[in-house]
């Protein structure tokens, strides 16, 4: 014991300078003399780290689930970003781009739209409302895009279209779902011939000719007049196709019975809304032209959740309001089937509609309310937007967030509403947003308060 305090002694003061500190080296070999020191301390410490983990794996500790008001996702974007820096210098070594990242076509630009929180109106409301941003669709920059390609996609699956032979898909439209058919027609080797009312907005007639579409105006009818916009675009296909002069032949899109509309909804939309949302939805609002939207998406996200509820949100003039809530297809300005719908019913363009479609039909019974619209909360709701989210929306989507207001009041602060941002204010310039007025340099002049309560 003696020999060995006399060699600790030597060595400690081998490991001392003059001034009794520890030198360099000296540091260096008292680390290693405590880590053999405490090494077989090493299987103790980790065995009671072991035993204390697997302690608490048997307690009750509650993790909140998606969706829950704790749960909390970590998402490390720095590894992200990373990653993607990566994969981009790795292809552009390669320059063998990745084709799971690389949409193929206008068509790989349409759905998967982004889902944003109108921060303006959630704050007003108390409620989170959120607003489908469909007018992001890379083709013709609305809804009508999923039903375009759908439409099309179905027509060539059953053998009637074919490309670059000379065919022309017909339509009858107020315009969004006319551009979209134009742009996707294009896309696939068709042409496109659509009719409309003259007393659309000059600018969709202007772009659909922009886009390479024939364009044929027509005064406005009711639905049981064969020149109405609709029954002549199936004229004018069938008058295509008995023309042995004429090359391919002429497909009717009939967007507001054919059911590839309602569908493409129900296979894309409705699933998309879901996933953002993380399955916690408390309200749908849309409006109805065709249908095609409501339906569609009511019928992918009703089976999900049964307690959610469906909105229809209706312009004057429509008669779709008084079929939900009174079971009566109604409208003070136009008795059902029988009279011409004129300009001074609405200036809204794109939804509301005096008769059932087989979309609308395909999903009606699962709608649960209704809001009626006028043109002047419309226009107000517009100019709101502008001034308090920076969004400059087209008419529908204005009487989609005038109703997304409307159920917010009535349900109560919390809920989660979703809505549709259709299209832009760009379509409605010289109609809708004509009658709205400039905005310039003003504030806008009247609280949501005031819009919901003014009926005009």
């Amino acid at each position: 014991m003696g020999v060995f305090a006399d060699v600790w002694a030597q060595l400690w003061a081998s490991m001392l300078d003059n001034k009794g500190k520890l030198t360099a080296s000296g540091g260096f070999l008292v680390g290693i003399i405590l880590t053999l020191t405490f090494k077989d301390l090493y299987p103790d410490l980790e065995h009671s780290f072991q035993k204390r983990i697997r302690k608490l794996r048997h307690q009750d500790v509650r993790h909140p689930l998606p969706g829950q008001p704790d749960y909390v996702r970590l998402e490390d974007h720095t590894r992200k970003a990373s990653k993607a820096v990566i994969d981009k210098t790795d292809a552009r070594r390669s320059q063998a781009p990745d084709e799971k990242l690389i949409s193929v076509g206008i068509e790989g630009l349409i759905g998967n739209t982004p889902l944003f929180k109108l921060r303006a109106l959630s704050e007003e409301t108390g409620c989170e409302i959120f607003a489908k941003a469909e007018f992001l669709n890379g083709a013709g920059n609305s809804p009508k895009d999923r039903v375009a390609l759908s439409m099309i996609n179905m027509a060539e699956e059953e053998g009637l279209l074919k490309p670059d032979r000379g065919d022309t898909v017909y339509e009858g439209t107020v315009g969004s779902t006319g551009i979209s058919l134009a742009a996707v027609c294009r896309a696939r080797g068709y042409k496109a011939y659509i009719c409309m009312p003259n007393d659309v907005a000059t600018e969709k007639s202007d772009l659909l000719l922009k886009l390479g579409a024939t364009v044929e105006r027509v005064k406005p009818a009711s639905i049981v007049d064969q020149d109405q916009f609709v029954n002549l675009a199936r004229r004018r296909a069938q008058e295509h196709t008995d023309d042995p002069n004429r090359p391919g032949r002429g497909i009717f899109a009939d967007q507001f019975e054919n059911t590839a509309n309602y569908l493409a909804h129900q296979s894309s939309t409705g699933p998309e809304i879901y996933a953002q949302t993380n399955g916690q939805l408390d309200v749908f609002i849309a409006g109805a032209g065709t249908g095609g939207t409501i339906s569609g998406v009511a019928l992918a996200l009703k089976p999900l959740l049964p307690q959610m509820k469906v909105v229809l949100a209706d312009p004057q003039g429509s008669g779709l309001y008084n079929k939900i809530k009174f079971g009566v297809m109604f409208s003070p300005t136009e008795a059902e089937g029988t009279r011409r719908r004129h300009q001074i019913d609405t200036i809204v363009e794109g939804v509301g509609v005096n008769r059932l479609t087989q979309n609308f039909s395909a999903g009606m019974d699962l709608i649960d309310d209704a809001v009626k619209v006028s043109d002047e909360q419309a226009m107000r709701m517009a100019r709101w937007l502008v001034e308090k989210e920076g969004l400059f929306v087209g008419a529908s989507s204005a009487v989609n967030c005038v109703a997304a207001a409307t159920i917010a009041r009535q349900e109560g602060p919390g809920k989660r509403i979703v809505t549709v941002i259709c299209d832009s204010g760009n379509r409605h310039l010289s109609k809708f947003w004509k009658a709205a007025g400039e905005i310039g340099g003003q504030d806008v002049e009247f609280t949501l308060d005031e819009i919901l309560e003014f009926k005009g």
